[in-house]
C-alpha cells in the first residue's frame, strides 16, 4: 500500500501557474466547465511558461505569465509539492528540466506542425516516482493513417 501523500507530489497543468492562485484549493473551485477567458486564473495555468526571471513577467504570448523559480520555490513549498510537470512548449529533444529540476516540460507531439523536426517525449513515473522518459520521433508520412473520426467528449463545448 502507498501513502496518498506520497503519490500525489506533481503537479501536473497544461502551462503553468498564475499570480492569482497560491494553492491548490484555489485550482480546485475553478469552473472548467466553460470557455476559457482570455484571463485570469484559468487562462493563466493554460497559457504561463516557466523563465529565467524573478517574480511574474508579462508573457510574449498576449495570455498567461512568465514565472521565476522564486515563485515556483513558493508554490511547491505552500502545496507540498516536489514539482511542477507541464507540456505547453514546443522542446526539441522532447522534455526540459528548468529550475533545478522542480519544473518539468514534456513535449509530447514529434515534428510539430509537420516541420519543426523536435522529437518528443513521455514521462514514466514508477511506484517509487522514478522518472523515465520515453523518447520518440514522428512516423514516417507513408505509415501514417487517416484517424476516424470519434465524438466529442461532453466536457468540451
Amino acid at each position: 500500500f502507498y501513502d496518498l501523500k506520497e503519490l500525489f507530489r506533481i503537479f501536473c497543468v497544461h502551462g503553468g501557474l498564475s499570480p492569482s492562485i497560491q494553492t491548490l484549493d484555489q485550482i480546485r473551485t475553478i469552473d472548467r466547465k466553460q470557455e476559457v477567458p482570455h484571463d485570469g486564473p484559468m487562462c493563466d495555468l493554460l497559457w504561463s511558461d516557466p523563465e529565467d526571471t524573478t517574480g511574474w513577467g508579462v508573457s510574449p504570448r498576449g495570455a498567461g505569465y512568465l514565472f521565476g523559480s522564486d515563485v515556483v520555490a513558493q508554490f511547491n513549498a505552500a502545496n507540498d509539492i516536489d514539482m511542477i510537470c507541464r507540456a505547453h512548449q514546443l522542446v526539441m529533444e522532447g522534455y526540459k528540466w528548468h529550475f533545478n529540476e522542480t519544473v518539468l516540460t514534456v513535449w509530447s507531439a514529434p515534428n510539430y506542425c509537420y516541420r519543426c523536426g523536435n522529437v518528443a517525449a513521455i514521462l514514466e513515473l514508477d511506484e517509487h516516482l522514478q522518472k523515465d522518459f520515453i523518447i520518440f520521433e514522428a512516423a514516417p508520412q507513408e505509415t501514417r493513417g487517416i484517424p476516424s473520426k470519434k465524438p466529442v467528449a461532453d466536457y468540451f463545448l
